[in-house]
């Protein structure tokens, strides 16, 4: 710590935050051993792997560190200024921090930072607009829709009565079809919103298909938020009635959620309320009780971190890596959906390209240190435990500093590990050993000279 004329020049609240967490720190290890030593394990696995998986990216140790932290020990129902519990002085100040912070990161009007997470969000969105058993219209799972978009097995297909639409023959969002099904179904709720989509989704043409019949718009921007911020994908903002996102796929935060509005926060419903006070209501008191409010603290420095120049410097990157992988797949003759990529997103079939399944593919990678999750895909003639195909991610990438050798590299040993990989059913597989030796050590002289920033 340094001093000027005598006086310490680091605040006392620090210092004592500094010792308060070195002494949990040393109280771990010696009060349950056997959990610190997982904790280490975990961190030592996730430094010597390669997660390629998109739906997360490694949370920067500075936003861990916040969740970690004294405020989970405030219980705060309500919001700001007005919490049904006392001792709250603290995290009015850090969650308001955290809406002014999210509004100014996605240029809202209107941010409420409660969701435990975007599968909550979407919850809120639909328990405050629809009544049980209206129609909604969402994108099928296979073409990359969300569970929480309308899925059969979800509380969202259970509750309502849940239309899908998909995709064209050039792997692409049919908007004809998407107007058509809207006119057939009349859904009081359009999401627009994707899990596994790697191009850009047109807003407009979302909206204009909304007010036609006379529906709501929700964007869901999970997995592209990050590029949203940075403005390498359009905003859907100006164009939803409300937006939806997490923080923990592309925004390098703790895993929850937001919900987001522009203009359309002050419109007000048959009810006589606002789109704004609806949302209000709707996290708190309908869908939730107290927030976690050390999670709100990590979303306060995740989306203050988002507005920053090395920000955007990672999604242009992660846009540059994901158009490699893509193109360095192509090139060794594995068929990627939709051609390309437009985000962070590359879909692999993997089971008409290589003669493996996703399972199978997925476990063979995950023996060797490369994470990727098995998917379905449009026409999958297999269920979504075993699947046709493979989706990559390249926000873990980007945390590592990649450059588009790197990405050859992998994209290289991802083919050689697959095409040395014999399916022997759809769920079985076998992976010479001398192979997956081999494989290993590459992958961790890759990781020991691309570490994770701050890892």
């Amino acid at each position: 710590m340094s001093h000027v004329a005598g006086l310490p020049t680091t605040p006392r609240s620090a210092d004592g935050l500094s010792s308060f967490y070195e002494g949990a720190l040393d109280s771990l290890e010696l009060s349950d051993p056997l959990l610190f030593q997982f904790l280490g394990d975990e961190l030592q696995r996730q430094r010597e792997t390669l997660a390629l998986v998109a739906s997360c990216s490694p949370a920067t140790p500075a936003a861990l560190l916040a969740e970690g932290s004294v405020f989970a020990n405030v219980t705060a129902e309500g919001y700001p200024g007005q919490r049904f519990h006392a001792g709250c002085v603290n995290v009015d100040k850090v969650e308001q921090l955290a809406i002014e912070r999210a509004k100014s990161a996605f240029r809202a009007q209107y941010a409420n930072v409660q969701p435990h997470s975007a599968s909550t969000a979407n919850q809120v969105v639909m328990m405050s607009l629809l009544s049980p058993g209206d129609p909604l219209l969402g994108l099928d799972l296979d073409a990359g829709g969300h569970l929480s978009h309308g899925a059969a097995v979800n509380v969202s297909g259970r509750t309502f009565t849940a239309y899908g639409y998909g995709l064209g023959t050039a792997g692409l969002i049919d908007y004809d079809q998407v107007r058509e099904q809207a006119l057939a179904h009349r859904p009081r709720l359009i999401i627009a919103g994707t899990t596994a989509y790697p191009r850009t989704i047109d807003w407009p043409a979302f909206r204009e298909i909304a007010d036609e019949v006379g529906a709501y718009l929700l964007a869901d921007i999970s997995h592209i938020a990050g590029l949203v911020v940075a403005g390498l994908h359009p905003s859907p903002i100006p164009h939803a009635h409300v937006v939806t996102t997490c923080t923990h796929k592309q925004l390098y935060g703790p895993r929850g959620g937001l919900i987001l509005m522009g203009d359309s926060a002050t419109m007000r419903l048959p009810n006589g309320k606002t789109l704004e006070q609806t949302m209000q209501r709707g996290i708190f008191p309908l869908m939730q009780g107290a927030p976690i409010v050390n999670s709100i603290a990590a979303k306060a420095y995740a989306l203050g971190a988002a507005t920053t120049p090395a920000f955007s410097e990672t999604m242009i990157r992660i846009r540059e890596l994901a158009a490699t992988l893509a193109r360095e797949l192509v090139g060794q003759g594995i068929r990627i959906m939709s051609d390309g990529t437009d985000n962070h997103i590359v879909v692999a079939d993997v089971l008409s390209s290589l003669g493996i399944t996703g399972v199978a593919a997925e476990k063979a990678l995950e023996e060797c240190g490369i994470l990727v999750n098995k998917n379905r895909i449009a026409g999958d003639i297999h269920p979504p435990s075993v699947t046709s195909g493979l989706r990559f991610g390249s926000n873990g990438m980007a945390a590592r500093r990649f450059d588009t050798d790197d990405v050859a590299e992998v994209a290289g040993l991802v083919v050689e590990l697959l095409t040395a990989t014999k399916n022997l059913s759809d769920t079985a597989y076998e992976l010479p050993p001398e192979i997956r030796a081999d494989a290993c050590r590459r992958v961790r002289k890759i990781c020991d000279r691309r570490p994770i920033a701050g890892y």
